[in-house]
């Protein structure tokens, strides 16, 4: 039975049998693994934290690039040794390398040095084996239209927010991503939009670029934390236009525990829908001074809710 059919016919019978949808996610999940993000893992860029990746009981790390201008220690082919060294040693993947916060600060609308940072991550993400680049748009690199007091520009519809474009740093953005794309391309690599747009603004971009290398990187705390339809944006973008998901939740550490704004059992739901079987990324650290153990009750608590053995 195709995984359409079976979303909309047999989880209402799995139900009226005692099972939850998170049992459902169960039959059929091919989630590559969970990973989790170098900087709530610890010091970015750091591979000797590989050792409590494994003990945190994760699957893979999302590496990244570097912090600043003078500090992008995944330029350094020793550096790339080590980690592929450790990842060995300790059964750890590199499923993709973030140029994020470096982004975050030096746009890549304004900074023109910024293509080469990503061009960075794509040689550091071939030479580690991982498949995706996430490129962030936060802070300084925000594509929404904001007034001289950073205040953007929202509209409701159905309920849901929607901001308007800075089309003149989108277009920017996209004359840059055109150039770089090509590399991408070559490498077997995608190139990840993590931005605070919509799903169908994030659409517009890719189409202009119009390169198979570009996809979105989804977060479903940020899109739920800026008031997004997240269950239509995943089904709207598919299995095809997401390169990898962001795992976190917009009011707790813990997922799963009460209070929790995101429902992860209708996302693990949807996911499935739409055949996703890439990597699901944590973006959390837990509580303070409680990393391991929290990160571990999150590993379980995905691994239960999204079907993973």
């Amino acid at each position: 039975m195709k995984r359409r059919t079976f979303m909309k016919t047999g989880v209402a019978a799995l139900a009226g049998a005692g099972l939850t949808v998170s049992s459902a996610a169960a039959v059929t999940s091919k989630i590559a693994g969970i990973g989790m993000c170098d900087w709530n893992l610890g010091n970015a860029c750091d591979p000797e934290l590989i050792p409590l990746a494994r003990e945190a009981h994760l699957d893979g790390i999302q590496v990244s690039v570097g912090t600043a201008p003078d500090h992008l220690p995944l330029r350094d082919r020793a550096v790339q040794r080590r980690y592929l060294e450790l990842g060995q040693k300790y059964g750890i993947r590199f499923h993709s390398v973030a140029a994020g916060g470096i982004l975050n600060s030096l746009p890549l609308a304004t900074e023109p040095q910024s293509a080469v940072y990503v061009i960075d991550a794509i040689e550091a993400a071939q030479a580690l084996g991982a498949k995706n680049v996430l490129i962030a748009f936060f802070g300084n690199g925000d594509l929404r239209l904001r007034d001289p007091e950073k205040k953007c520009f929202e509209t409701k519809k159905n309920g849901f927010s929607t901001y308007a474009l800075n089309e003149v740093a989108v277009q920017r953005v996209v004359e840059a991503l055109r150039q770089i794309a090509p590399r991408a391309e070559r490498a077997g690599v995608m190139i990840g939009l993590e931005n605070t747009l919509t799903a169908e603004q994030n659409l517009h971009i890719m189409e202009q670029v119009h390169s198979p290398a570009l996809q979105v990187y989804y977060d479903v705390g940020n899109s739920t934390g800026h008031g997004y339809d997240i269950f239509s944006e995943l089904r709207l973008l598919s299995r095809e236009r997401i390169c990898e998901v962001h795992l976190k939740d917009w009011k707790t550490s813990l997922l799963g525990s009460e209070g929790c704004a995101v429902d992860m059992p209708a996302v693990a739901a949807v996911l499935q829908e739409i055949g996703y079987d890439k990597w699901l990324v944590l973006e959390t650290s837990g509580r303070k001074n409680h990393f391991l153990a929290d990160t571990r009750s999150n590993v379980a608590y995905v691994r239960r809710t999204f079907g993973l053995r």
